[in-house]
């Protein structure tokens, strides 16, 4: 069997970085038709459950503006975001790699993949999804908006709560939510194409895409709750991990924590797909890009 080959660190980082970047642009909607379902109703206003129907509400009485309300705050999140999730599990994985075959085990998959997600939450989730999930509360709010901009949302929510209070708020719900994403998710994808290699398909676009769109659908139905209690710990005025799930328990009981999953599930197919698609294509053009630049420099 071919070893996989290594992908330096700078590589790993822009290469995540700008499929990140793309796939939360493409499929940004469906992130804000999930928010809105997970976020607490607003008394006589009812959020239907379809995502096709939150968006056409939305565009109808919002304008098409409302629907990437908080999305360039995602977007560079996004690249800071996928670029440590990428290079986290690419070095952990070159670190626990097979030396002959340069894969891991299905377990060593999985925790690979829970250590990138940790490491992303800290450093990039968390502060950019409290303030993308704040504007989109906020926008619910009618005429009486608390922020004008990510950036006045950041000072404002910086000036009443602080660093750890506010912008931090929700650190435990995302970072679980984050280390299981990110578990299962590059997890399933990287056993996926192990799996692939042994039986030697050949890798292409679509069979990346496919592996990328499995991936999403396993982390969603395996990590939702998380993400319906990070979402709720990040609302506009903010709650903690544990008030955010006593407020869904107390809405909607056990269910309450799977909602917003066909929203996030019509994102995650496409997005998983987009985002492994994309990864794989840029790393393909910057590798030999460095790997050239690296002979030049060598004297």
């Amino acid at each position: 069997m071919v070893q996989e080959t290594k992908l330096p660190p700078l590589v790993s980082l822009f290469s995540g970085g700008i499929a990140g970047m793309i796939e939360a642009s493409a499929t940004y909607p469906f992130e804000f038709a999930k928010t809105r379902v997970q976020l607490r109703q607003q008394p006589g206003t009812p959020t239907p459950r379809n995502p096709f129907s939150v968006i056409s509400t939305v565009f109808r009485e919002e304008g098409s503006r409302a629907l990437y309300k908080g999305c360039s705050t995602l977007v560079i999140g996004s690249f800071a975001k996928d670029g440590v999730r990428f290079l986290s599990f690419d070095s952990i994985k070159n670190a626990f790699a097979d030396p002959e075959t340069g894969t891991l085990t299905p377990a060593r998959n999985m925790l690979a993949g829970m250590s990138a997600g940790v490491v992303a939450s800290f450093f990039a989730v968390t502060p950019t999804e409290r303030i993308k999930t704040a504007l989109v509360d906020d926008a619910r709010s009618g005429s009486e908006k608390r922020f004008r901009s990510p950036v006045h949302a950041i000072r404002v929510i910086w000036n009443e709560h602080g660093l750890v209070r506010g912008i931090y708020r929700g650190f435990a719900g995302t970072t679980l939510k984050q280390a299981s994403a990110t578990a299962f998710r590059m997890g399933t994808y990287n056993i996926l194409k192990d799996f692939e290699k042994d039986r030697r398909i050949a890798q292409s676009t679509l069979v990346s895409f496919m592996n990328g769109a499995v991936a999403g659908v396993v982390t969603t139905y395996a990590t939702q709750p998380f993400d319906t209690i990070k979402t709720r710990s990040q609302s506009a005025e903010g709650a903690s991990a544990v008030e955010a799930f006593r407020s869904i328990w107390r809405d909607d009981g056990f269910r309450g924590f799977w909602r917003g999953t066909v929203m996030r599930l019509g994102r995650t197919v496409f997005s998983g797909g987009i985002l492994f698609t994309t990864y794989e294509a840029v790393a393909g053009v910057l590798n030999p890009l460095y790997e050239r630049r690296m002979k030049r420099d060598v004297p």
